[in-house]
C-alpha cells in the first residue's frame, strides 16, 4: 500500500462548467433551429441569441436539439426523444445509468435551465483544489496511470461512510477496475507539481462530492497495482 496526505485547499459551487460551450457549439445549434445567417452574430451575443432561438421551441423540442448536438450518433432517435422529455423533470447527469454521458447531460441542462428561466432542473457542480503529497516520492507515479481512479480512491476517505460514492462503489474504491471514475470526475487539471506532491483542480457534480467541502487534511492509501 502507498500512503498519501490529502489536503483540501479550496471548494466552490459552479452553475456551469468552464469552457462547456464554445462559439462553434452555439453556431451549430442556431443552424439546427434554422436561424438565418448565424455567422453574422457577434461572438459576445451568440449565447443569448442561441437561448432566445431555443425558447421559440417547446421545451422538449429544444432539449432534443441540444442533446442531439452533444451526443451526435450515440443515441437513437427514440432515445433522444425520451431523454428530451425526461430532462424537464429529472437530473439526467445524476440519474441516468449511462455515466459516459453525465457531463454532457449536465451541460445540456445548464443551457436549457438558463434559456427557460428554470423550467429544467437546476444543475450544480463543485470545483475544488486538493493537494496530494506522497510519503514515498516514487508513489506519485500512481496518479499518472489512471488519475481519475486514483484520485477518487484518495478522495473517498474524506467523505462520510454514508456518502453515495461509498454506497455504490465500495468494491471499486477498494481496488481493481473502476471504469466509471473518469465519468464521475469531469475535469482534472494538475498543477504545482513537486517531487513529492501535486495539486489537482477537480470539477464534478455535487451529487458525488458535495460533502468533500467538509474534509479536513487526512491520510489515505492506494493499493499497489
Amino acid at each position: 500500500m502507498s500512503t498519501f496526505t490529502v489536503e483540501r485547499l479550496s471548494f466552490q459551487h459552479l452553475s456551469e462548467l468552464p469552457n462547456a460551450w464554445q462559439p462553434a457549439d452555439y453556431l451549430a445549434l442556431l443552424t439546427k433551429v434554422d436561424y438565418e445567417n448565424p455567422e453574422a452574430i457577434a461572438p459576445a451575443e451568440l449565447k443569448e441569441m442561441t437561448q432566445l432561438a431555443l425558447t421559440d421551441l417547446e421545451p422538449a423540442e429544444a432539449a432534443e436539439v441540444v442533446l442531439g448536438h452533444l451526443v451526435n450518433d450515440e443515441l437513437t432517435a427514440g432515445q433522444l426523444d425520451q431523454l428530451a422529455h425526461q430532462m424537464q423533470t429529472e437530473k439526467l447527469w445524476e440519474e441516468n445509468p449511462n455515466f459516459a454521458l453525465h457531463q454532457r447531460f449536465f451541460n445540456a441542462t445548464q443551457l436549457l435551465y438558463d434559456a427557460y428561466n428554470g423550467k429544467f432542473p437546476h444543475p450544480q457542480a463543485v470545483e475544488f483544489k486538493v493537494k496530494i503529497t506522497a510519503a514515498n516520492p516514487e508513489d506519485l507515479a500512481l496518479l499518472d496511470q489512471e488519475p481519475a481512479t486514483a484520485l477518487l480512491r484518495l478522495l473517498a476517505p474524506g467523505l462520510s461512510d454514508r456518502a453515495l460514492l461509498h454506497r455504490l462503489f465500495s468494491d471499486q474504491l477498494a481496488g481493481g477496475e473502476f471504469p466509471e471514475a473518469s465519468a464521475i470526475l469531469w475535469q482534472l487539471t494538475p498543477s504545482e507539481k513537486t517531487d513529492t506532491s501535486v495539486v489537482y483542480d477537480i470539477i464534478s457534480s455535487d451529487y458525488w462530492l458535495e460533502e468533500f467541502k467538509f474534509a479536513d487534511t487526512y491520510e489515505a492509501t492506494l493499493p499497489a497495482e
